[in-house]
């Protein structure tokens, strides 16, 4: 079992930045996947971004080149670097985690409000 926790979330104005984290305990030497997805008000939660063991990077087409993946295999596991932010930005974002044995976790999500 793994347990998330994600920090970092706030208002930030439309063209702000802001740097999701998400913290990990547990079993988290079995993680070989993690990443973020998000859910905006009305709308189905969608993946923004993910990241392999091996490294390999996946992004949503709606923020390739504004947000950054990264992960920290001393501190916490991953990271969302945002920049550039858009109202329809606007969600909750949760992180994510996909084990050896291909159970996933999920943290509670923390707000993202884009708005002036």
């Amino acid at each position: 079992q793994v347990q998330l926790a994600e920090s970092g979330g706030g208002v930030v104005q439309p063209g702000g930045s802001l740097t999701l984290s998400c913290a990990a305990s547990g079993s988290r030497f079995a993680i070989n996947a993690m990443g973020w997805y998000r859910q905006a008000p009305g709308k189905e939660r969608e993946l923004v971004a993910t990241i392999t063991s091996g490294g390999t990077l996946n992004y949503a087409d709606s923020v390739k080149d504004r947000f950054t993946i990264s992960r920290d295999l001393v501190k916490n596991p991953v990271y969302l670097q945002m920049h550039s932010l858009k109202p329809e930005d606007t969600a909750v974002y949760s992180c994510w985690t996909r084990s050896r044995d291909l159970t996933t976790s999920w943290g509670p999500g923390t707000p993202v409000p884009v708005s002036s």
